[in-house]
């Protein structure tokens, strides 16, 4: 065990909060957050033309290929402006998103949500992992109050969950969420501020035991 953690990695459900309370976590430490950023990042590194989207697009599995876009782009980051004609290989994609979490990890003092963080660092020492869900009908409520209709907060509850579960498999050959991954799983139903609490109360008595 180490004597502290430079890396907190958080995994969700669909509106249970993860990126608030990530935002919450590392705002306390002063740590910097990779959440959007990641998004953005990768998708500026994979700027291709045409031609090559084209040859992407003969060779990506349209499913596999949605279901990577959804789980890369979880949460309100689904309404991120990534034009269609940036489509590239969800194994690129991988490959990206590998490549800047571990560069993250290595710099420390982060906290990174989703994009497969859990399974890419799940061999660093220094590392702590949760994961975040809530009943389903405070899902969609959470949902609805980002400014969409139910129907469609029940819709993106019931389907983003799955998806992400299907691409793990696919790419991890892991079910989600993989609890031997994780140091804490929490019920955000608690609220906000409570479950950054309880995150930084885990850590600390995960720490004391390591001693």
């Amino acid at each position: 065990m180490p004597t502290a953690y430079n890396v907190i990695t958080i995994e969700r459900e669909y509106g249970a909060g993860g990126s608030v309370i990530a935002a919450k976590l590392a705002e306390r430490l002063g740590w910097k957050l990779y959440d959007q950023e990641l998004t953005a990042d990768i998708a500026r590194i994979a700027q291709v033309d045409r031609e090559v989207v084209a040859r992407c697009d003969e060779q990506c599995d349209p499913l596999l290929y949605r279901l990577a876009k959804v789980f890369w782009r979880g949460s309100y980051e689904r309404m991120l402006p990534l034009p269609e004609d940036r489509v590239f290989d969800t194994d690129s994609m991988l490959a990206l998103a590998q490549q800047l979490i571990e560069d993250a990890a290595n710099r420390g003092h982060c906290v990174i949500v989703g994009r497969g963080s859990p399974y890419i660092l799940r061999n660093r020492k220094d590392r702590f992992s949760v994961f975040l869900y809530a009943p389903r009908e405070l899902k969609i409520q959470r949902a609805v109050a980002q400014k969409m209709s139910e129907q469609e907060a029940t819709e993106l509850v019931d389907t983003i969950d799955l998806e992400r579960a299907t691409f793990v498999k696919r790419y991890f050959g892991k079910d989600w969420p993989c609890r031997e991954l994780y140091n804490l799983m929490l019920n955000t139903a608690c609220g906000y501020e409570a479950s950054l609490d309880l995150i930084l109360q885990a850590m600390e008595i995960s720490l004391s035991l390591a001693k």
